[in-house]
């Protein structure tokens, strides 16, 4: 395995040994907390430590950033490859400038996004870091599976990363509204993100299965994706 190929697993284990596990205790102390919540308005005594609402806050904006970043991961290592394989830098100088600014241009703005206290800085924010993603994920190089959108990897993975965000810049408001308006979004956008995360993992798995490594690239894309089909190597002479 040639260092490209070690570069592009770099995605995957973050989202395996970190992403994945933390979702799951996002989950748990989402659940906890609703359990609690109901019991308490029941007026039952709940053996759920009040501190469950708390760490499910806590972890679930940990839990955006961490998906934010691993979406920047993903996208910088097709991005870079392309920027390196067709010397980019020789052609277009200027946008590469942009694409390498793009990236802390987003990070600012998710650091932003969790300093803001107004609600309109709170969507400006949102707004600009989701844009980042998006602009990022439109350039040369990375592999979107246009024509089965609702199958990508990566169009799942946008989604779930926007909801995310959303989820995020919300939050303020959840705890404001006294008809929990916020809380009942809350709760079904991140049930609709925990549907694409699955999403995500099947994906993400059948991608993993389908790259080829570098040295097999030259003769894997000459292949025809759509017919299934592959050139018959030339047989050699006895």
């Amino acid at each position: 395995m040639e260092l490209a190929d070690f570069l592009g697993l770099v995605h995957p284990v973050i989202a395996v040994f970190f992403v994945f596990p933390l979702i799951g205790i996002v989950v748990n102390y989402a659940w906890a907390t609703r359990q609690r919540r109901l019991q308490a308005k029941s007026g039952d005594k709940s053996k759920i430590p009040a501190s469950s609402g708390v760490e499910h806050k806590k972890l679930g904006s940990w839990l955006t950033g961490a998906i934010v970043g691993l979406v920047l991961i993903g996208l910088a290592y097709p991005i870079g490859k392309n920027l390196i394989t067709n010397q980019v830098w020789g052609k277009a100088p200027f946008q590469v400038i942009f694409i390498l600014l793009m990236f802390p241009a987003t990070i600012a703005s998710l650091v932003f996004l969790y300093r803001a206290n107004t609600k309109l800085w709170r969507a400006v924010f949102a707004t600009l870091t989701g844009a980042g993603l998006i602009i990022l994920g439109f350039q040369d190089g990375v592999f979107r599976r246009d024509n089965e959108w609702y199958w990508s990897h990566y169009y799942i993975g946008m989604a779930a990363a926007m909801l995310m965000i959303f989820s995020l810049a919300i939050v303020p408001e959840i705890y404001k509204d006294k008809s929990h308006r916020w809380r009942l979004i809350h709760t079904v956008l991140n049930c609709l993100a925990l549907v694409l995360f699955l999403g995500q993992s099947m994906t993400g798995t059948r991608d993993l299965l389908e790259i080829p490594l570098s040295w097999q690239e030259p003769y894997i894309y000459k292949c025809d994706f759509v017919n299934k089909t592959c050139p018959v190597p030339p047989t050699s002479l006895k």
